[in-house]
């Protein structure tokens, strides 16, 4: 795709140097990653993001040139293509714009104005479109056949010849859509019959917003009830707009009884033909603008939950709670690999002694240094009893979300043939303590639990972007060749799941890699595939002590260079900062190693294996542990799971979350809650509304802060407050959220009006 290369670079506004060097090196197969990471000298730095714009642009481009030919080729074989027509579109830019020049060309079922020519009737429409004073009886009647009964029958196909001429008109078209585009609005009302059916879109039965306010999740919501038969929808401008717009053009002479036919014709184009179209065109653009917003948000919320804090390697014991059924324990290695399990009752007065002794018992035969219990039912009274055991080891609570998932899967079964699905959950919470990323890449995103409408959206697309963001956040931390699972190498880039099994069938074989060199031996994994993947790939304690480090094969000769001409071994170079700190990177420049790689390979030998992700951080809890313990204007702690447009949700340790309203996160006008927070941040949050009936939690983190001097604060712009509006609601009610199962609770159908009413009888109080 190097020949689109000049339009995208005009189109993003990057460097066409750049972008070549981009479009050449993914037309060699590099990935996103490795070309961010180790081809910053021919991209000129530019990050994965950057990148992955100029893939996205360049296959756009791909596509209207395609379809630029296709028009182009259809109409000259058809033997209608002038220069005129040629320049209109080589002219076009958009794709919308191409399809209006095809439209009247296009092979089409027979409409009611190829009717109306086949009977004649095209002089007719011509005579009227001259908007002449005259006899239109007596002219229609000169039209009367066998296919044409009367004068009157005559008038209409005429009209039917001019409607659909408007229609097909490109001019008008663009004229309207910059109308829609302007002033058109979403509406929505409920049908009559289906009022108490669809009790919960009922913020919708009667709703009205202008298409370029109305933000992701009500389009979705409003979707939602249309497409469920609920909801009757519209889309567009004001009728009169857009008839004056039309008529602007098509009704030139005064008033007469030709310029009322061509009148009649502009209004049946517009109502019968060209608002049906654009209002379809324009419902496809808001769902796609729809599915993109939510899309983006479920991406940004896997990043942060891929990249969670790490425990690290430890030896862990590990709880899936539970009260009739008793409480799963596995004991895990430093690798995670299962040395033991058991079950033991702990909300069973009589069984309660004999849990607490095993649990010492296990904790002194395994040499456990840290608990790991899930989040879920029983999580808090667990976590109460084993801190009762007072066994002086940290206890972390961990979220489950997509345990189960887990448990029950192939890669479970494969993993964990032999023992039954409670088992593999326990394992996959004590695992997720130790690395996040490890063990969630094995879960389909899906199921985790941080997502918004993503059983709504574009699937393809979605499964695009989250498989895109899990290749991301895996490359940037870096995988241990000798530890990681198939499932984890797959990500890695140049790899996928056929080397990935490959190369674990390889360590069994060889007992562990002692060189990156050493992945030259697994079956299929050939050059191309080893520069892709070897920068991220770790070898611990290995032969060369680069191969602990992010630097790249390919520049092990550059650093032995560094290390010699300051008479040092490699491995005296590593981690020296006094020594790096004298090496001049333009001394180094050669014609495949640019200043960028070499401050880039500095910095990793300065920090080698430098893992990008926070140090984990031990979390408690307030003293409560169920609902009814929760009592307005408390302020507590808690932990944000889940990041929505409207909103955060965090736990507060009561197995039910709780709503931060965008509008109670901060103090300054913020229109997204990831400007000031992030997913498993730590946050005081003040209880503001509880409504135990239907289990929501109004919650509010600004009012545990202390506002801003005046000076420095913000003023709120018109948009920045919820606007409540008799007879047209403006909340979210409909939207059935697809968060965790504590979520969809608090906000069942995604209540959030409900909500803003909370917050505001509490403004009132």
């Amino acid at each position: 795709m190097v020949e689109f290369a000049s339009g995208v670079s005009a189109k993003l506004n990057i460097r066409l140097q750049q972008v070549e060097a981009v479009l050449n090196l993914l037309a060699e197969s590099a990935t996103i990653p490795f070309i961010a990471r180790y081809r910053k000298d021919q991209t000129g730095g530019l990050d994965e993001v950057q990148i992955q714009h100029i893939q996205d642009e360049a296959r756009a481009i791909k596509e209207f040139t395609e379809r630029k030919s296709f028009i182009e080729k259809t109409i000259t074989e058809q033997g209608k293509m002038t220069e005129a027509l040629q320049a209109r579109i080589d002219r076009a830019t958009t794709l919308v714009e191409l399809e209006d020049i095809y439209l009247p060309y296009k092979t089409k079922r027979k409409t009611k104005a190829q009717t109306a020519k086949e009977n004649g009737l095209e002089p007719l429409s011509n005579l009227l479109m001259e908007q002449r004073d005259i006899d239109l009886q007596a002219e229609a009647a000169k039209y009367i056949t066998e296919n044409v009964k009367d004068a009157d029958a005559a008038l209409q196909g005429a009209r039917d010849i001019i409607a659909e001429t408007i229609n097909e008109d490109a001019e008008i078209r663009a004229k309207l859509r910059k109308l829609f585009e302007d002033t058109a609005t979403l509406q929505s009302k409920v049908l009559e019959d289906k009022k108490e059916e669809a009790a919960k879109y009922k913020d919708y039965f009667d709703f009205s917003e202008p298409i370029h306010k109305v933000p992701s999740h009500r389009i979705l919501a409003v979707l939602r009830g249309f497409l469920e038969g609920f909801l009757r929808i519209n889309i567009g401008p004001l009728e009169e707009d857009a008839l004056y717009d039309i008529e602007d053009k098509y009704v030139t002479g005064s008033l007469n009884s030709s310029v009322e036919q061509v009148k009649k014709a502009v209004k049946d184009s517009y109502k019968r033909l060209l608002q049906p179209s654009l209002e379809t065109e324009f419902r496809t653009a808001l769902k796609a603008k729809g599915d993109e917003e939510a899309i983006n948000v479920f991406a940004e919320n896997l990043r942060q939950l891929l990249l969670s804090s790490p425990l690290g390697s430890k030896r862990i014991l590990a709880i899936d709670p539970g009260y009739r059924t008793g409480c799963k324990v596995v004991c895990l290695d430093e690798k995670g690999d299962l040395l033991h399990n058991d079950l033991i009752y702990i909300h069973e007065g009589n069984k309660i002694y004999e849990a607490g002794f095993k649990i010492k018992d296990l904790v002194a035969k395994y040499s456990t240094e840290i608990f790991a219990i899930g989040d879920g039912t029983a999580g808090r009274e667990t976590e109460q009893f084993i801190k009762g055991l007072q066994l002086n080891l940290p206890v972390f609570l961990v979220n489950e979300d997509g345990a189960s998932i887990y448990s029950a899967s192939e890669i479970a079964r494969e993993e964990f043939g032999q023992h039954d699905v409670t088992v593999r959950g326990a394992v996959s919470i004590g695992r997720r303590l130790m690395d996040p990323l490890a063990e969630l890449v094995k879960i389909d995103p899906k199921s985790i639990g941080v997502g918004q409408y993503q059983h709504d959206v574009n699937q393809f697309r979605l499964k695009e972007k989250l498989d895109a963001t899990v290749i991301s956040c895996v490359n940037q931390v870096g995988v241990n060749l000798n530890t990681a699972s198939k499932h984890l190498l797959s990500y890695v880039s140049g790899i996928g799941a056929t080397l990935a099994e490959n190369i674990v069938k390889h360590r069994n074989e060889i007992g562990k890699f002692t060189d990156r060199s050493q992945l030259l031996k697994v079956p299929r994994l050939g050059g191309k595939a080893y520069e892709q993947c070897a920068g991220f790939l770790r070898v611990k304690a290995g032969n060369n002590p680069l191969d602990e480090s992010s630097v790249h094969p390919e520049a092990y000769k550059l650093v032995e260079t560094m290390a010699k001409d300051l008479q040092v071994e490699v491995k005296a170079l590593i981690g020296n900062e006094t020594l790096l700190k004298t090496v001049e990177p333009k001394k180094y420049i050669s014609e495949t190693i640019g200043e960028l790689t070499i401050k880039d390979i500095l910095k990793e030998l300065n920090k080698p294996g430098l893992d990008p992700r926070s140090e984990l951080e031990q979390f408690e809890f307030a003293n409560i542990y169920k609902l009814e313990d929760v009592k307005e204007g408390m302020i507590v702690p808690g932990v944000v799971t889940n990041i929505t447009r409207f909103g955060a949700f965090i736990d507060i340790g009561v197995k039910q979350d709780g709503l931060v309203h965008v509008s109670e996160i901060a103090h300054q006008y913020i229109t997204d809650p990831n400007e000031v927070l992030k997913l498993n941040d730590k946050v005081q949050v003040k209880v503001l509304e509880i409504d135990l009936p239907r289990k929501r939690i109004a919650l509010s983190i600004k009012q545990t802060q202390e506002a801003p001097a005046k000076k420095d604060a913000r003023p709120l712009n018109k948009d920045a407050r919820p606007k409540f509006q008799v007879g047209k609601p403006q909340g979210n009610q409909g939207n059935k959220f697809q968060g965790t199962k504590k979520q969809e609770e608090n906000l069942s159908d995604l209540n959030v009006n409900d909500a803003l009413a909370a917050l505001k009888m509490k403004f009132k109080k």
